[in-house]
């Protein structure tokens, strides 16, 4: 037992360790970070959406933005999709699963809000969808993904690609990635 659990910490150290060399990755991050800020400060909307784990990543950080992070500061507008059972469960009856969240994008984003999708394979149909409705609508698009970006990485403005193909892996490197993104606004913002 101790020998799984020292190797999961040695797994996560390395993908993390990963993140420090990946320029591409760093750029994204630094990138999504000032269209976050952009949008926070024109008090614009952020929509974030994923399924399962990513549900709650989606979550986590949606809470940090209106809530506050390490700051005292004003709350900052952010919906989570998958947050709506109701509207979820009447979308997927009407409409099935694959729309539950780019209905919602259709009734809740403006031009200039960002949509961020969270998908560990970056295949999720529903998440992609979303995206392209987004991006339809004029909001800008964001992903946290996995490994290589998979179809919505392809499809959006930003992506964060954390470099694994395990998905416990990468939902630890989107709440790592996700919290220096929330420091780093409310430092941009503080000022």
């Amino acid at each position: 037992m101790k020998q799984l659990i020292r190797q999961r910490i040695e797994d996560s150290i390395a993908v993390k360790k990963a993140l420090l060399t990946d320029e591409e990755l760093l750029a994204s991050v630094m990138r999504m970070t000032e269209a976050l800020t952009a949008v926070i400060a024109s008090g614009g909307r952020v929509l974030l959406c994923g399924n399962g784990g990513s549900a709650s990543d989606a979550l986590h950080i949606a809470g940090e933005l209106v809530g506050r992070f390490q700051k005292e500061r004003s709350a900052w507008s952010a919906i989570v999709l998958n947050a709506d059972v109701a509207a979820m469960t009447s979308i997927a009856n009407d409409y099935g699963y694959d729309s539950v969240f780019s209905r919602q994008v259709a009734a809740h984003i403006r031009g200039g809000d960002l949509f961020v999708g969270f998908s560990t394979s970056g295949n999720s149909e529903n998440v992609c969808a979303a995206a392209r409705a987004a991006r339809e609508l004029g909001g800008l698009t964001a992903a946290f993904t996995g490994n290589r970006g998979g179809r919505l990485g392809a499809m959006v403005d930003f992506c964060v690609a954390a470099p694994s193909d395990v998905t416990a892996r990468i939902q630890e490197c989107h709440i790592l990635i996700g919290h220096i993104i929330c420091e780093l606004v409310e430092e941009c913002l503080s000022g």
